[in-house]
């Protein structure tokens, strides 16, 4: 039996990027031969340390004992046939973990699903920075036998390191993601949001627009963020709630529109869609900005809507507060285009087949 270690940062079903890059397909690989090991550094407790703001000691323990993680790692590497490392082994500055990797008998895939070589610091985490660097994505893929990527723009950054990149989309699990009886019939129309603590500033580029959206419909809309508990907007009634897995399908159900705002930059240029396919898997029509591969997902008026300027997002919201036989057509438009292209069952084929590839090698 083949065995295979994923090297991530979180424990199972804590991180979307881990979920929807890997950890759904774990069963599949499992299925057809393949032994799967998950070795993390962050638990549940230091979760809470990690994305909170200050605790210093606490966060530098983490640190030293993420380091013995990935020091037992090493040890156990020849172990293993393949060695699949989602972003980076560790959480500073170093690739020498990365590099020891390479030199045992693994082949080594590497799998990013954002533009890391970019700097992006979370509040929780700014006085940190310094140990951050960015550059050594380049180094991680030039070491590796096997590139995964989320889409063409970080493949044009791979390719330049390492010829063997393949394109691999993040996926739905649409048996999972599926259309839930949502909320009842007159009740306001609620525009959603689900991100993370780090991501929410993301979410604020809509608000100028959801004001304005309040001051036309009052109390006909409402306003949901999911994933930062700290987050209000007192204008828009808006409190935020956590993110848990037992309850996201319920809480995203209950959105009539799931939004997407994103800043036109380099960071966000490698992101891959995932709040909108999301949205789109459950039949919730998607308002998105047409930021990187954004453009590839949503077809503007077919299967979502695209939005650049405040205007335009008042515009595409009114159209879809307006008309619930609008918001059905585009949902049932928008899970069909998961179906056929970003789903699990769509991509699990070509998914298995590349680590295979990687063995022959």
């Amino acid at each position: 039996m083949r065995k295979i270690l994923f090297i991530a940062s979180h424990r199972k079903d804590r991180a979307p990027g881990q979920r929807f890059r890997f950890e759904q397909y774990i069963p599949l690989l499992q299925s057809r031969g393949f032994h799967c090991d998950i070795s993390f550094i962050l638990n549940e407790h230091d979760d809470k340390i990690f994305y909170s703001q200050g605790k210093y000691f606490g966060k530098f323990f983490i640190l030293l004992k993420g380091g013995y993680h990935r020091l037992r790692d090493v040890f156990h590497a020849n172990r293993y046939d393949i060695i699949f490392i989602f972003r980076e082994a560790f959480v500073a500055r170093t690739t020498w973990f990365e590099r020891q990797f390479r030199n045992s008998r693994a082949k080594i895939i590497y799998d990013f699903d954002d533009a890391i070589w970019h700097l992006d610091i979370s509040d929780a985490n700014k006085h940190f920075h310094w140990l951050k660097n960015p550059g050594k994505t380049a180094e991680l893929i030039s070491i590796s036998d096997m590139v995964f990527c989320g889409n063409d723009y970080l493949r044009n950054f791979a390719i330049p390191y390492n010829q063997n990149v393949k394109v691999v989309p993040s996926t739905v699990d649409t048996d999972y993601f599926r259309k839930l009886p949502g909320p009842s019939p007159g009740s306001p129309v609620c525009i959603g949001w689900s991100g993370s603590m780090t991501t929410t500033k993301h979410f604020e580029l809509a608000i100028p627009a959801l004001l304005r959206i309040k001051e036309i419909y009052s109390h006909k809309v409402t306003f949901r963020v999911i994933g930062d508990p700290s987050y209000k907007y007192p204008e828009l009634n808006l409190f935020g709630i956590p993110w848990t897995m037992e309850n996201e399908l319920q809480d995203i159900s209950a959105f009539h529109i799931g939004i997407m705002p994103l800043p036109d930059d380099e960071w966000s240029k490698g992101k891959c869609g995932m709040k909108a396919l999301l949205y789109m898997a459950m039949e919730i029509p998607a308002v998105v900005s047409p930021v990187g591969v954004n453009r590839e997902i949503i077809s503007d008026g077919k299967n979502g809507f695209l939005a650049t300027t405040t205007d335009e997002w008042v515009e595409k919201l009114r159209l879809l507060i307006d008309s619930g036989d609008l918001r059905i057509r585009l949902g049932k438009s928008g899970r069909n285009t998961v179906d056929e292209k970003y789903s699990f069952h769509s991509q699990k084929e070509k998914y298995l087949q590349y680590f295979n590839e990687v063995l022959a090698l």
